[in-house]
C-alpha cells in the first residue's frame, strides 16, 4: 500500500499509472494538509461529537467541535441539533468566516441555557449563543431556544445577557424556532446587512424586564414577518444606525409594542430611516406604534410608516416620546433627535387606557407627521384623548382629533379604509 501525502516527493521513476491514480485521488478529495473537508455526510450531528442531550450534561464542547468541523467544510454543510433531546449549553461562540459560502443550522431539539448565574461566568460577549462573521447563514427548524432567564430578572444591574445574537452576519435567514425566557433580548441583530426573520414564536412573561423579542442595531435591509411575539418589553426595537426595515404580519402582545429607538442616549448621534410596519396586531400591549428618543441626543428618525394596524386593549397605541428618560437622565438638554416624515394610516381598534395618541416632542423637531384614517376608541366604550406638543403635520379622518395637526377632512371619504402607503422609491434596496 502506498501512502501519498501533500508533501510527498514523487520519484521520477514512479510508473505513469500510479501517478495518474494519485492525481485523480488528490482532485476528488480536498488536501487534508490545508484543513478542508468536502461535506458528503449530509450533516454534522452534535451527537456525533459527544453531545448527550439529557438536559443536565454540559454539551458546550460538543457543539463547539461540531461547529469547527462544519466551518472547515466546503459545499453546503449543516449543523444538526436533533429532536427529542435537551442540550445544556454554557455560552458558545459560533465564529466565522467559514470555508463554505452557505451554512445551515437545523435546530429540532431544545437548547437550554444555564439555570444559575455561575454558568454564565465565561460569557465575555454578553450573550449566550453568538454567531459572528458568518455570511449566508440559515438557521431553521421546529426546535426551542430556552434562555431560562428568570434568575436574571431580579438583578437588573447585572443583566446584560442576550440569548441569541447575530453579529456581522450578512444575508441571514432565521425561521421556525421557538424562543423562550431570555435573560434580556431574545434575538439581537448587530451590523447585519440583509436578513429575513420569519415564523418565529417568542415568549416571556409580561413582567419580565428588558426581554425584547427582536432587537436591531446598526443593520440594514431587514425583513421580519409572520411571527408571534409576547414579552416583557418591545416586541421589536429598531435602534441606532439602522435603515430599510420591513415588518409585516406580527402579532405583538403582551409587550411594549414595536418601537423605533430608543435613540440618543448619553448624547449619542443615532439615525434610523425607512422603517415600514404593516398588517400587525397589538394586543394588551403597554404601547403600540412608538418612537422614543432621549433628551440631549442628536441625529434623526425619518421616513417611518405604520399602516394597517389592529389594536385590542393596547395602551398608548400611537406615541412619540422625545423625553424618554430614566433617573440618570437630565431632562433639560440643548439638543434632540429630529423626528420627521412619519406616517400613520389605517390604525384602528381599542386602547387599554384613555390616551389614544401622544405626541410629546422637543421644540421644532417633530415635523411632517401625517395621520390618515385613524380610529381609536376606549376598550370600555368611551372616548380617548389625543395630546400633542411641538408637532407639525396633517391629519385626516382621525379619531381622536389631534389638536396640533392641521385637519384635512374636507371631501375625504372617512369610511374608506382601503388606503395604502406608497413608500419612496428608494425605500427598499
Amino acid at each position: 500500500m502506498i501512502d501519498i501525502g501533500c508533501d510527498d516527493i514523487i520519484d521520477k521513476n514512479v510508473n505513469v499509472e500510479l501517478l495518474t491514480f494519485a492525481l485523480i485521488l488528490s482532485i476528488s478529495s480536498t488536501c487534508l494538509c490545508r484543513g478542508l473537508v468536502e461535506d458528503t455526510s449530509g450533516g454534522f450531528n452534535v451527537l456525533d461529537y459527544g453531545a448527550v442531550g439529557d438536559g443536565q450534561t454540559d454539551d458546550s464542547q460538543a457543539f463547539s467541535k461540531a461547529w469547527t468541523a462544519l466551518c472547515q467544510t466546503k459545499g453546503t454543510p449543516q449543523l444538526i441539533v436533533p429532536s427529542g433531546k435537551k442540550f445544556l449549553l454554557m455560552p458558545v461562540m459560533f465564529q466565522g468566516p467559514c470555508q463554505s459560502n452557505s451554512v445551515q443550522v437545523q435546530i429540532l431539539g431544545t437548547m437550554l441555557a444555564p439555570n444559575s448565574m455561575d454558568g454564565w461566568r465565561n460569557c465575555s460577549t454578553n450573550c449566550w449563543l453568538r454567531f459572528s462573521g458568518v455570511s449566508n447563514l440559515n438557521v431553521s427548524g421546529s426546535g426551542t431556544i430556552d434562555g431560562r432567564g428568570s434568575t436574571w430578572w431580579n438583578h437588573l444591574r447585572l443583566n446584560h445577557i442576550f440569548a441569541l445574537q447575530f453579529n456581522h452576519c450578512n444575508n441571514l435567514q432565521l425561521s421556525g424556532l421557538t424562543h423562550l425566557n431570555s435573560p434580556k433580548n431574545h434575538i439581537s441583530l448587530t451590523a447585519c446587512n440583509g436578513a429575513s426573520l420569519s415564523y418565529l414564536h417568542i415568549s416571556a412573561p409580561a413582567s419580565s424586564p428588558n426581554t425584547d423579542g427582536i432587537d436591531i442595531s446598526s443593520s440594514t435591509n431587514i425583513n421580519i414577518h409572520d411571527s408571534d411575539i409576547a414579552t416583557g418589553d418591545d416586541c421589536i426595537a429598531i435602534n441606532g444606525n439602522s435603515a430599510h426595515i420591513n415588518i409585516t404580519g406580527i402579532n405583538c402582545g403582551p409587550g411594549h409594542g414595536i418601537s423605533v429607538g430608543s435613540l440618543g442616549r448619553n448624547g449619542a448621534h443615532e439615525t434610523v430611516e425607512y422603517v415600514y410596519v404593516q398588517h400587525c396586531n397589538f394586543t394588551q400591549t403597554q404601547n403600540g406604534a412608538r418612537i422614543k428618543t432621549w433628551p440631549g441626543g442628536s441625529g434623526y428618525a425619518r421616513y417611518i410608516y405604520f399602516q394597517h394596524i389592529q389594536l385590542q386593549q393596547a395602551s398608548n397605541p400611537i406615541i412619540i416620546d422625545q423625553f424618554y428618560c430614566d433617573y440618570f437622565c437630565i431632562m433639560r438638554q440643548s439638543s434632540a433627535v429630529k423626528v420627521s416624515n412619519v406616517t400613520y394610516m389605517d390604525i384602528k381598534g381599542t386602547s387599554g387606557n384613555q390616551q389614544g395618541i401622544i405626541f410629546n416632542c422637543d421644540q421644532e423637531v417633530c415635523t411632517n407627521i401625517i395621520m390618515d384614517h385613524i380610529n381609536i376608541r376606549s376598550s370600555n366604550g368611551g372616548n380617548v384623548s389625543a395630546t400633542c406638543k411641538n408637532v407639525k403635520g396633517q391629519s385626516s379622518c382621525t379619531t381622536p382629533e389631534v389638536p396640533c395637526l392641521s385637519s384635512n377632512n374636507i371631501n375625504d371619504d372617512c369610511d374608506n379604509q382601503k388606503r395604502n402607503i406608497f413608500a419612496p422609491t428608494n425605500y427598499l434596496h
